[in-house]
């Protein structure tokens, strides 16, 4: 296996798979950029008895062709081109039956590709897993795909054949902090964590864009580069990001644009008010491959129902690209660096320090010593006595103790003044009131650098995480 960074839950599962001696049906989705061929064919040193990928926008004649070309690859002496798909799992079980490999692997990529109208591709890879694969003790089919909606509904929730049939799920999430930080030593680039936070802050922990980072440049040069040049890789990246993996695209962007305007998440029916989409199935389904692909995130605010659940932008890069790139001139190479020290740069990154904080919440437990302790994690908006006051992200234990966690970029330590302080108390006390909690409050502070040491950090904080948690 060729060196991959990160990925050390995956890598364990496919190992256990490899050594199983059952047959394995392996489903690996996730956004797009997120990795998922690499990591296959990486792992696997592309060492497949048989491989092929689906074609974008293509008709059942054009993927028939594909698979018959990928075939000929492999079996040389097969002379009949298969006709549609049954035909062509007929022929693919013929080849497979003749090898006498310790391990079969076979890989389809682009899985959701295939299945073009009427093209009778899922029938026919329902009956070539139940009638011949599920029996083979040393088969495993791994099949891929980006649309992670399709993946979810048509393959992991199928109601036909294929029912309960995936026997084991992959979903490829975003490198963490971590993962970017072995990522770039694997690459011989000396970044430090600020300057790793910095470029997660950006386009997150997506392998494909940090690919593209130059290791000679600073963070603030590599966003100038790839985000504000007209030949830069994220300049035009948001479009065909979406368009690549939903019909209809322009709905689904819609949402991520009413969700760009409000920052700390907004009710479905804000969603429709905003982005002008009809009240009915057809958005409720939007939302929900948004939601499966990881753009958005949906959230229950502390002390309510489900009903009252909030929506928010999940995905940095598609914030970052709404907030600065779509309305910037490609022409001005030095855009970012220039803007290091204004006010939009430093709101967005107040918030993208956030969203980076509540995509690490594992770290942030380990960090305050509670990683054994049963939680749960939410938001709160209320008041008390016509106050009203917010929290971002609240820690709620099974040991009788709620972490009421700040998060605050900075770029030295900072510094907790007489206002900020009398804000935070009128903050928890507001909290205090309205959710009628009798449990005891932490206030804990996370930060990129950690707290200047003040009467008011000694006397209100009692835990102070620094970036360092986040990239445990």
């Amino acid at each position: 296996m060729a060196t991959v960074a990160g990925r050390q839950y995956e890598k364990t599962l496919l190992t256990k798979i490899g050594d199983s001696e059952q047959a394995a049906f392996v489903a690996v989705y996730g956004r797009r950029r997120v990795g998922k061929t690499f990591l296959i064919r990486e792992f696997f040193n592309n060492s497949f008895t048989f491989q092929f990928t689906g074609m974008a926008n293509s008709a059942l004649g054009q993927q028939l062709a594909n698979f018959n070309y990928a075939f000929a690859k492999f079996n040389p002496t097969q002379e009949k081109r298969a006709e549609d798909w049954l035909e062509a799992f007929e022929q693919l079980t013929a080849y497979l039956s003749n090898k006498k490999a310790e391990k079969r692997i076979i890989f389809i990529d682009e899985l959701p590709w295939l299945d073009t109208p009427s093209s009778g591709f899922l029938p026919a890879l329902e009956h070539f897993w139940n009638s011949w694969a599920s029996t083979q003790s040393n088969l495993v089919l791994i099949v891929c795909g980006s649309a992670a909606s399709w993946m979810i509904g048509k393959l992991l929730n199928n109601k036909g054949g294929l029912h309960n049939r995936v026997t084991h799920r992959i979903n490829l999430q975003p490198f963490t902090l971590s993962e970017c930080e072995e990522y770039f030593k694997l690459r011989n680039a000396a970044f430090d964590r600020y300057q790793i936070l910095q470029l997660y802050m950006a386009m997150g922990g997506i392998p494909f864009y940090l690919e593209q980072v130059d290791k000679a440049k600073s963070a603030a040069q590599n966003i100038d580069t790839l985000c504000f040049t007209p030949t830069g890789l994220l300049q035009n990246e948001f479009n065909n990001l979406y368009a690549s993996l939903f019909k209809n695209a322009e709905k689904h962007v819609a949402v991520i644009e009413a969700l760009s305007t409000k920052l700390k998440g907004i009710t479905r029916e804000e969603i429709l008010k905003i982005s002008g989409l009809p009240n009915g199935g057809g958005t409720t389904r939007i939302i929900k491959e948004l939601e499966a692909s990881n753009f958005i995130r949906r959230y229950i605010p502390f002390g309510k129902k489900e009903r009252n659940s909030l929506y928010q932008l999940a995905d940095f890069y598609s914030f970052f690209y709404l907030r600065f790139i779509k309305n910037t001139s490609p022409s001005d190479e030095n855009y970012w660096i220039n803007s290091l020290d204004s006010p939009a740069h430093r709101a967005w990154s107040g918030y993208a320090f956030e969203q980076v904080c509540l995509a690490h919440i594992l770290m942030i437990k380990k960090g305050l010593g509670i990683s054994g302790i049963q939680t749960n994690t939410s938001s709160w908006i209320g008041k008390s006595d016509d106050q009203s006051a917010q929290i971002d992200l609240l820690i709620d234990r099974r040991d009788q103790v709620i972490n009421i966690c700040e998060m605050k970029f900075s770029m030295s330590p900072f510094n907790i003044s007489k206002k900020y302080a009398e804000d935070i108390r009128n903050k928890i006390g507001v909290f205090k009131a309205d959710s009628g909690t009798k449990k005891s409050l932490y206030f804990t502070m996370i930060t990129p650098f950690g707290l200047l040491q003040n009467s008011y950090a000694n006397s209100l904080v009692q835990n102070s995480l620094t970036m360092d948690v986040l990239f445990e």
